[in-house]
């Protein structure tokens, strides 16, 4: 039986009396290993072309399943859910029904109490390669409720139990890629440089990477473009994303609007402009460096830097435009001086030591960025920065910079929970 075209008709006789009497239902347990697949059920060639045809269960139910209807285990479900009603049903897949942007829509209708659910890496299988969780569910279908939380167990691939996490189905809620948009740059500003955002869960965390404007990178991605107006919102969006390691069990976490606290905290804000001068991808080869926080005098370099204005940002000489409204002129304000914590202040001065190192090499770019330095003294095999270097100095100087980027991004995760980034 084709389970997504077939006519129930085709299961053995005794099934079908099971599946057509409502109390027996109530005992049938349907245990699947769903597809893991986004792909239409039939693929043929029509007219030379080939042409797709949609499966019976998504043709019929394509207006309730919306974003999520080329997911074909959520067709297994739907089908399940509407055509044998008050069944258990048990099942182990990805998390997107629970989590996924796109099964919003699936979430409406397919109300069913979640009874229990642990989670196990995905490579707990052969020939899974993938770092996501695979989770382990049983719903009953007699009682209806809208899934929202659970809090689930949680195995090693070893089958040790490692503890507990909350799940969430994130419906109604506006996602970090809404909340930045709105304060994204046009090419008629001045550009200090650009990233991609693309996807506001972890799994697309390696994407978001700070480049220079004119460096061609992730054209499928939208572009943020970064600007002096903008500039603490894209060091607090870049450090939000990546300053929490993406790990198997946070694949599918999704990233939030953050409450309006995070304003107001101008240390929380440092912390992000400094972790993110010391984390970015802008290369000099493709323009002006605005990214270089330190004076040509403080780095030991003799030549004039291109561009001294991430000096003067932080130190409040830079006069920043806003726009002109409908009830406001346009006006001009200069930056506020910045006061850095700590910790940031450790690694602003570790940052000073790598610099200066650097530009006591003869050769020396006066423009370098934070990755021209690394790939000088780190060197490169085909096209790809080697991980280490040869050069003592430089990898005690980096490792103590690193060192001290780890304790600043620990104080920044705590207010990425306390503003509500993550849940």
């Amino acid at each position: 039986m084709d389970f997504l075209n077939d006519d129930f008709s085709k299961c053995p006789e005794e099934l079908q009396k099971i599946i057509n009497d409502p109390k027996k239902r109530e005992k049938l347990v349907i245990y699947i290993n769903p597809p893991y697949a986004e792909a239409p059920s039939r693929i043929f060639e029509k007219d030379g072309k080939i042409a797709v045809e949609q499966s019976a269960t998504n043709k019929k139910y394509a207006n309730l399943l919306g974003q999520g209807n080329r997911e074909l285990f959520t067709q297994f479900f739907t089908r399940i859910y509407f055509e044998i009603p008050g069944c258990v049903l048990a099942e182990f897949s990805k998390l997107k029904h629970l989590q996924g942007q796109h099964f919003v829509d699936f979430r409406k209708f397919f109300l069913a109490k979640l009874e229990k659910m642990f989670v196990v890496p995905a490579n707990t299988f052969d020939n899974v390669k993938g770092s996501f969780p695979i989770g382990f569910i049983i719903w009953d279908t007699s009682k209806k409720e809208k899934f929202t939380t659970i809090s689930s167990d949680v195995f090693s691939k070893e089958g040790e139990k490692i503890g507990n996490k909350n799940f969430y189905s994130y419906d109604n809620a506006e996602y970090i890629n809404e909340w930045i948009k709105p304060v994204r740059g046009k090419r008629s500003d001045f550009i200090l440089g650009k990233f991609p955002f693309m996807g506001n869960d972890f799994q697309q965390q390696s994407i978001i990477q700070i480049n220079h404007e004119k460096m061609v990178y992730n054209k499928a991605a939208g572009q943020f473009l970064i600007t002096p107006q903008n500039l603490i919102w894209a060091c607090v969006y870049f450090a939000v994303r990546k300053t929490i390691v993406a790990t198997w069990l946070n694949d599918r976490d999704q990233f939030f609007a953050p409450n309006k606290d995070w304003e107001k905290d101008e240390e929380f804000q440092s912390n992000c402009l400094i972790w993110t001068l010391f984390n970015n991808n802008i290369q000099s080869e493709y323009g002006e460096n605005h990214w270089i926080p330190f004076t040509e005098r403080e780095v030991g370099c003799k030549n004039a830097f291109k561009s001294d204005f991430m000096h003067r940002f932080i130190n409040g000489e830079v006069e920043i435009k806003t726009e002109a409204t409908l009830f406001n002129a346009e006006t001009t304000k200069k930056s506020k001086k910045m006061v850095f914590s700590p910790a940031a202040q450790a690694v602003y001065d570790a940052g000073l030591e790598l610099w200066r190192y650097y530009h006591a090499q003869k050769n020396a770019n006066p423009d370098a960025s934070f990755y021209d330095i690394r790939k000088y003294f780190q060197g490169e095999t085909n096209g790809r920065m080697n991980a280490t270097s040869e050069d003592e100095k430089y990898t005690a100087l980096i490792q103590d910079l690193r060192g001290k980027m780890k304790v600043l991004a620990a104080k920044i995760a705590v207010k990425v929970y306390e503003y509500g980034f993550l849940k």
